[in-house]
């Protein structure tokens, strides 16, 4: 079970690597819902996506040796890009298997931020096979975009500085009955 205390170690170890992205009243949304309404710019992320914040997470959680090692990930898009980006961070080889059906704009996007990208695959479930048997060879940690309770850990860190954003920024009344948050 993920609880408050392993939000907050997760936000003070990723410190500054992650956007504190703004929570933005809409006043439009307000008004069609009847409530006051909030959007989590996720999108403003370095990798427009919050997954990154699980990556980012879990990638400060390796070993040393599991670092030297490098690591990989299975992914069609917005993880692939949080892994990619983090790894290079903090200088950590990073292979992701896509499958080939992923758009050419995730796989650039990825290739920019440093891995080694593997097309292999119809769908998710062949691409995270091929990265597991990959990941078995050679002894790269894999970093789940899910599963994992770091990764998750991480990823409510999210949450966490949503609601902080919207409770300091505005002034709490009744009316707050929504907010949305704004994945990429």
């Amino acid at each position: 079970m993920i609880t408050f205390a392993d939000i907050e170690a997760a936000r003070e170890r990723m410190g500054d690597a992650i956007y504190m992205s703004p929570c933005a009243h809409s006043l439009t949304l307000s008004e069609l819902t009847g409530c006051k309404l909030f959007l989590k710019l996720e999108n403003l992320q370095m990798t427009g996506s919050f997954k990154e914040r699980g990556a980012c997470n879990k990638l400060l959680l390796l070993s040393e040796k599991e670092r030297a090692a490098g690591v990989i990930a299975a992914s069609a898009g917005n993880h692939a890009q949080g892994v990619a980006y983090h790894a290079r961070r903090l200088k950590i080889a990073a292979t992701i298997v896509m499958p080939q059906t992923t758009p050419l704009v995730k796989v650039s996007a990825t290739k920019s931020f440093g891995a080694n990208v593997v097309l292999h695959g119809s769908n998710y479930d062949e691409a995270y096979a091929e990265a597991m048997r990959i990941g078995a060879e050679h002894g790269y940690a894999f970093i789940h975009p899910l599963t994992t309770t770091t990764s998750l850990r991480g990823r409510e860190r999210s949450a966490s500085s949503w609601s902080n954003r919207i409770l300091t920024s505005t002034r709490w009344s009744s009316q707050l009955a929504a907010a949305a948050w704004l994945p990429g």
